[in-house]
């Protein structure tokens, strides 16, 4: 058992207790952001004086040497270790001899582990971000695309009013622009360094934690030293803004799910991001929508677990502390594959624009638009709301649109329409004359989508 630890216990850990207490299986993928942050600490050590420049020169060699052999695969990292910090020490003293006894000079495993953490989220929220903006750049084109692809919106999954795929895309842009602003907005809060914090209550070396900060790329140091080490709010604000994500991809998902159906044929998904049946031969399945709506209850659970550790938690820090990492590395490794998956569905989906067309047309959606143009006829509305009714229940009772009725047919449930009735309700009518902005009509949507061209723009160039 390598540990950093053990000079006031008598006698060894009982081997059940070392492995529940050990966190080596999941905190190695630390070994970068600790060997970074190491690299930070005793730069700034031998900066203020506390190490020679021989002594950093040497544990920095040192370290460099153990992070070029992790990933080259000659040094693995095992469960000997009980965690990543006594790893990166145990070997660099095995390496320089007792120069590396002095990497750990104030500093504690809990600014350590603190310190690791942030740098690890804060590289996994920049890794989020980009997934992000390569899907809102896909939805940037369908929009682009589908601008007069006219299918009905729902309101309770009824056909409601006819909109575009474009309006009814740009309305997940809106979310998924949300969602990137939430990730940014975090990494602003959380981007202070704790390391210098020391287990609790800092340390009596003369330490510079705004170098310390200022190489790791912070903002600057964090301002209370039992805070700093107890802090998991950032991992919290996270999940939730993960989360929120997997709402955003699971309802979309759910509506590829349905507009692939037998029953729509709204879409159609390409062969690879489907699958078939092992005994019904024209089956076609829409596994990764699925898959995706599913895995959004594991990253509710993360949160939920995080939430839960957290409420009872008195200063500073606890080991309870430790179950934070599993969690978040697999919410955000799950919200990762999801988004990168889910771009390329989208991407790759066949678009039926007839069959969006007819099914706006046949699903009455241009029935408000009928009460309408009753209304601009001096028509009371709510008189035209019941006539449009009557015109409705006409329809269904022949299996026709209101678009196939006959004039005649018309003025005998109501003698105030005319011919212009059929341009009235066409769903080319319907949709163009809403142009107020964020409405579905042309005029409106090229408004959107060139402010959405401006965002993107500026997003893809930074």
């Amino acid at each position: 058992m390598a540990q950093l630890w053990g000079g006031r216990f008598t006698k060894e850990t009982n081997q059940l207790v070392y492995n529940f207490n050990a966190s080596i299986s999941f905190d190695q993928k630390f070994y970068h952001q600790d060997i970074e942050g190491s690299i930070a600490h005793v730069t700034m050590l031998a900066k203020t004086g506390i190490l020679t420049e021989e002594e950093k020169s040497q544990i920095i060699d040192g370290l460099m040497g153990i992070l070029q052999d992790v990933e080259s695969g000659t040094l693995p990292i095992t469960s000997e270790y009980e965690d990543i910090h006594s790893f990166v020490e145990a070997n660099l003293i095995k390496r320089i001899g007792d120069v590396g006894k002095k990497l750990h000079t104030g500093r504690s495993r809990n600014d350590q582990v603190a310190l690791d953490m942030k740098l690890y989220t804060r590289d996994e929220i920049v890794a989020l971000k980009e997934l992000i903006l390569a899907l809102m750049n896909t939805l940037h084109r369908l929009m682009k695309e589908h601008i007069d692809t006219y299918m009905p919106g729902f309101t309770h999954l009824q056909k409601a009013q006819p909109v575009t795929l474009s309006h009814h895309i740009g309305a997940y842009m809106e979310m998924f622009r949300r969602d990137y602003s939430r990730l940014t907005d975090i990494y602003e809060r959380m981007n202070y360094c704790p390391l210098g914090a020391g287990a609790l209550a800092g340390t009596t070396y003369p330490l510079d934690r705004e170098l310390t900060a200022k190489l790791l790329n912070f903002y600057g140091p964090t301002l209370n030293s039992m805070d700093s080490v107890s802090d998991r709010d950032y991992l919290i604000e996270l999940l939730s803004a993960c989360s929120t994500i997997m709402i955003h991809l699971s309802r979309f998902s759910e509506e590829i799910i349905i507009w692939n159906s037998n029953e729509y044929r709204f879409i159609e998904l390409d062969d690879a991001y489907s699958t078939g049946s092992s005994i019904m031969p024209q089956k076609k399945n829409p596994d990764i929508a699925e898959l995706v709506r599913g895995k959004t209850g594991r990253v509710y659970g993360a949160l939920m677990s995080l939430l839960t550790v957290m409420k009872g938690i008195p200063l500073a820090y606890n080991k309870d502390m430790q179950e934070d990492k599993e969690l978040t590395f697999d919410a955000i490794d799950t919200v990762k594959g999801c988004l990168a998956l889910f771009t390329g569905m989208i991407s790759t989906m066949k678009v039926n624009k007839e069959v969006m067309a007819n099914s706006a047309k046949n699903g009455f959606t241009n029935a408000t638009d009928a009460a309408d143009y009753l209304v601009n006829h001096g028509v009371p509305f709510r008189d035209a709301h019941s006539i449009v009714g009557q015109l409705v229940l006409f329809c269904i009772e022949k299996e026709i649109s209101l678009d196939d009725m006959t004039l005649e047919q018309y003025q005998t449930i109501c003698p105030v329409f005319q011919e212009d009735i059929y341009d009235a309700i066409s769903m080319k009518t319907c949709v163009e004359k809403r142009n107020t902005i964020g409405a579905p009509g042309q005029e409106a949507m090229k408004q959107v989508i060139a402010i959405h061209e401006a965002y993107l723009k500026t997003l893809n160039e930074g």
